[in-house]
């Protein structure tokens, strides 16, 4: 690895200053946070607003913001992100961490589809893989991506009076008992399948989001009941988040506790 340039390095810090705040600072303000001589400040920021990396604030006289350069990178950016690559990628690494079956998957209609596998080293089989379709209701992946909707967009999905499909005796089947379970996913920010979609599997599932912080997938953790229990659910489920984090971070979320 070749040597840091520490030039490039200070423009670099001054410019994620900007992602805090209002999105506006002062040389002043700049100086202060980083430490620098404010010679160096001053050289820096005339250097980024000359390339369009800062802009000055209309009517705020010293005072600057970001530019068109950051935003026109970050969309490029954007434009190269596989969602599906992205989701093997990372849970290739969770499951190496917890050597249980890892699955990224979308939301279409009342279905999720399955973007990414990654097998366990134990000889369980799973009902899914990647590319194929599961009612979303039945599995920890479907809630977690069903909770996420706005309240609009899953009533669309839910309206008539129709049984949900069940694929195990403990599917849920009605409308309401899948409103209150959907309650429960938003307030504690992970899904729970107990043996809903296969009767000897459960899984924890947690959101995946992208640069505008909509919930766009979900990666889950599955395990076979001979190996769940309460304690292991509570350690997959922080897995799982982590994991998910992981993604999300990615795709462009930035987090505010990184």
């Amino acid at each position: 690895m070749g040597r840091l340039v520490p030039a490039v390095t200070r423009a670099l810090d001054i410019l994620e200053l900007f992602l805090d705040g209002d999105g506006t600072l002062s040389a002043p303000e700049i100086t202060r946070r980083l430490g620098l001589p404010r010679t160096t400040v001053h050289e820096l920021v005339t250097t980024l607003a000359a390339r369009s990396y800062l802009v000055q604030v209309p009517d705020q006289p010293g005072r600057y913001r970001l530019g068109v350069r950051p935003y026109q990178l970050g969309s490029r950016y954007a434009e190269q992100l596989d969602l599906a690559a992205e989701g093997q990628q990372v849970a290739r690494s969770v499951a190496e961490t917890c050597d249980e079956t890892v699955h990224v998957a979308i939301l279409e209609g009342m279905d999720v589809i399955y973007i990414a596998k990654v097998d366990s080293t134990h000889a369980v089989r799973m009902v899914s893989a990647a590319g194929r379709r599961l009612p979303a209701h039945c599995t920890s992946v479907g809630k977690m991506l069903l909770a996420s909707l706005p309240e609009d967009a899953l009533d669309a999905r839910l309206s008539g009076d129709q049984p949900l499909v069940a694929m195990t005796d403990n599917s849920i089947t009605s409308a309401g008992e899948l409103r209150r379970h959907l309650d429960a996913v938003r307030e504690r920010g992970v899904a729970v399948e107990q043996r809903e979609s296969n009767p000897d599997v459960n899984c924890v599932a947690a959101p995946v989001r992208d640069s505008t912080g909509r919930v766009v997938a979900a990666l889950s953790i599955s395990v076979p009941t001979i190996r769940w229990s309460e304690e292991r659910q509570t350690e997959l489920e922080g897995l799982a988040a982590k994991g998910a984090g992981e993604l999300s971070v990615r795709l462009g979320h930035r987090r505010r506790d990184i």
